[in-house]
């Protein structure tokens, strides 16, 4: 028999697969998508079989066998293999780490692909009657053993009516025994579908779920609807047409904050299992959510970003909800956007895939502008009325009181005197976001990023929210011995501290990364502003997408003005998306909404146009100035980066690195851009340096020619070994 071999993608930063010798015990069976253990250096390592072939570049001798086949079946699918390739080639990033990204962290260690067993509990054999005696004087112990002498029992099940102590009592005297069997597949969903009961759609949705629903085959939807015109509800219903035919939906949602309350909602309506996958699951946990999804069993997931990548054995739809969300998109390691893989997956697979938001980012609006998606509308909020007053309230030459003028304290008494509730989002956590010493201006610096400290009040320490240092708070300059230190600035805990002191027969609720370090903490705290017992509510971002708060009808933005003047071209389309979302908070169950945004600039262009005609205008607008600039979505840009703790290092290999893409420009590509090499935004973090090299075309295709040309290139300099260096495609962050 002729020697086949196995080309076997691994985890480690090279762009290639590595040979192996199939032991002829294994020819014949298929091995792609199989996890495998291999011989690698002078240990051993999990790997993914991406090819069998009879013909190897190296010779037969120089290469090892296969140590041990991990699977019986394939953990990932032609149609995902397929997928995860494209990945690869399109993201330039090695083909091992983005196979093994896919799956879940128990395969990549090496664990068995088992389903999770679950305990039954059963009597023991032959027991004597003065083993029943010895229980007279224990009731509850002996109504434990009756109901087992009938047969088996789940744990899970016994627990709802014994307590655990009754039953270790009983283990312990040798009277009962377990045995571990598989969890049996539910397909439950597929054979009896219960849908509650659900509102009347108005003219809007049922056009939307009307059009959605006649399509079976790929076809990319984008939902544009004002906040509280009932997006959710469109989702839910085309989803409901989606499980009747048996067919599974995956919903991808920004954030964790988001998936308590979509769930909860999804459950109203569906009596299905639902999955639910993100970060803050464990891992036996994910990997039981990732079985019954490949398996069937899970007729709706909702999950973040990564969901992308769960298996499907019916797949139908996949639904992303507020898709212009910058989550989505990975900022290490490999840097995928999750809408555009899902949009690949779904065209792969040959279904609808439904994008919905209230500030499509401008990529996918120029699409559906364009064609390339169909674009439905929702203009209309579900409740009538529910209208929301936006302001621009100047505060040049105020008096501001850890940042709130004097009229917006007036607004915020008027709307608690009527029983509202009232929020101010101000996008910067902590007390203050530097201490500086009014004597000298020497403010206290992280000389890990050379930016300031931000100083936590309740700590008493100081934080840099870039690196994660952390120091105590110094009481006198550290430049000229002074004690006249001042907070300069403000964050989420001055404010919240201002706001009890200013309105101190109020409760006040601060949202941030800081108070909300648990899942089970931030839904408490929304279960608890739904019912009353905050007023008034401070926040970040976590505020801002997507929550329902029928109370609330006044919103304030303390500060807008830094996204005005940013470096970075989409500052101004993230804002106009923060303010929309915000203002989306309120306004919600019928009554009037009030929002105010603070700024030193009440005359400028932007906010003016986002105020009087709507993100919608302004999107339009921005398009065709991107459009007269020639910035994305108008062109398609990859971002190398280069970090290291010498600046002269980064530059010095990104400016070879240039050299080449200059010479492809002048020979093949003139219309390839090549700017740089520039400092990131935030020049220097974590004690690196960090410097950028922009590639940019008006095609995508020449783009990535050049790119993936080069790459080995890169590989090979010899200036590589200083730095860390990575491949941005379609980068949305340059900070």
């Amino acid at each position: 028999m002729s020697q086949l071999f196995a080309e076997v993608a691994l985890s480690i930063p090279k762009r290639q697969a590595f040979d192996y010798l199939i032991p002829e015990s294994l020819q014949g069976t298929t091995l792609i998508g199989k996890r495998v253990r291999v011989p690698y250096g002078h240990g051993e390592k999990i790997g993914i079989v991406i090819n069998s072939k009879s013909e190897s570049q190296w010779q037969a001798n120089k290469l090892k066998e296969l140590a041990q086949v991990l699977d019986d079946q394939p953990v990932l699918k032609p149609d995902m293999m397929a997928l995860l390739n494209w990945a690869a080639g399109y993201y330039c990033y090695p083909i091992g780490d983005v196979l093994l990204t896919a799956i879940p962290a128990k395969l990549r260690k090496g664990e068995p692909n088992s389903r999770a067993t679950e305990k039954f509990w059963r009597i023991k054999p032959d027991l004597t009657q003065k083993q029943w005696q010895s229980l007279s004087k224990a009731p509850k112990q002996l109504a434990l053993l009756q109901l087992l002498k009938e047969q088996p029992v789940r744990e899970v099940e016994l627990l709802q009516q014994f307590n655990k102590p009754i039953l270790s009592a009983l283990y312990k005297q040798m009277l009962i025994e377990y045995e571990e069997r598989e969890v049996k597949q539910d397909l439950s969903w597929t054979k009896s579908l219960q849908v509650n009961a659900r509102p009347f759609a108005s003219t809007e949705q049922a056009l939307a779920i009307s059009a959605i629903n006649s399509h079976k085959d790929f076809q990319p939807f984008l939902i544009e609807g004002v906040t509280g015109s009932g997006k959710t509800e469109v989702y839910l219903q085309i989803i409901e047409n989606q499980l009747q035919q048996q067919r599974q939906v995956i919903v991808l949602v920004p954030e964790i904050s988001l998936t308590p309350q979509t769930l909860a909602r999804f459950q109203q309506r569906f009596g299905v299992q639902i999955g639910v996958w993100h970060s803050g699951l464990t891992d036996n946990e994910r990997l039981a959510v990732w079985q019954k999804a490949g398996d069937g069993e899970l007729g709706i997931i909702i999950g973040t970003r990564s969901a992308v990548f769960l298996p499907l054995k019916w797949p139908g739809m996949i639904v992303i909800d507020e898709e212009h969300d910058s989550s989505f998109k990975q900022q290490d390691g490999f840097r995928y956007h999750a809408r555009d893989l899902a949009l690949m997956r779904a065209r792969r697979l040959n279904i609808p895939v439904v994008m919905g938001s209230a500030t499509p980012s401008l990529e996918t609006l120029n699409n559906a502008l364009t064609s390339r998606y169909r674009h439905l509308h929702l203009r209309d909020k579900v409740v009538k009325g529910s209208r929301v007053i936006q302001q621009l309230l100047d505060i040049r030459e105020q008096h501001l009181d850890a940042g709130l003028s004097p009229y917006l304290v007036e607004r915020i008494y008027a709307h608690l005197r009527q029983q509202q509730q009232v929020m101010i989002f101000i996008n910067r956590r902590g007390y203050s976001p530097a201490i500086m010493c009014n004597e000298c201006g020497y403010v206290e610096t992280c000389q890990h990023c050379d930016k300031p400290y931000t100083f936590h009040k309740s700590t008493q320490q100081l934080h840099c929210h870039h690196c994660g240092s952390v120091r105590k708070r110094q009481f006198s300059c550290q430049s000229c011995g002074s004690h006249n230190l001042s907070a300069d600035g403000v964050g989420t805990e001055q404010l919240e501290e201002a706001l009890a002191r200013i309105f101190p027969e109020y409760q006040v609720a601060r949202i941030d990364s800081d108070t909300m370090a648990s899942k089970r903490a931030l839904n408490q705290t929304l279960e608890d502003i739904n019912q009353r017992k905050y007023q008034i509510l401070v926040g970040t971002q976590i505020l801002a997408k997507g929550h329902h708060f029928a109370h609330l009808s006044m919103v304030a933005i303390l500060d807008v003005d830094a996204a005005l003047y940013s470096a970075d071209f989409r500052a101004t389309e993230q804002l106009a998306q923060l303010v929309t979302q915000v203002a989306g908070r309120t306004g919600r169950a019928g009554k009037e909404g009030e929002m105010w945004l603070q700024t030193c600039h009440p005359d400028n262009g932007l906010l003016l146009d986002l105020l009087h005609n709507g993100y919608g205008h302004f999107a339009r607008t921005t398009l065709k100035e991107r459009q007269a600039a020639q910035l994305p979505p108008f062109e398609f840009q990859i971002l190398l980066k280069a970090e290291a703790i010498k600046l002269s290092d980064c530059q010095q290999f990104l400016l070879q690195v240039a050299k080449m893409f200059h010479m492809e420009q002048s020979l093949n590509e003139p219309a390839l851009k090549v700017i740089g090499p520039f400092p990131s935004l935030m020049e220097k973090r974590q004690g690196r340096y960090r410097v950028q090299l922009l590639l940019s075309h008006l095609q995508r295709l020449p783009l990535h020619r050049a790119v993936n040309k080069y790459l080995a290139n890169i590989e090979g300099l010899a200036t590589k070994q200083k730095v860390r260096w990575s491949v941005d495609v379609d980068p949305t962050d340059f900070y």
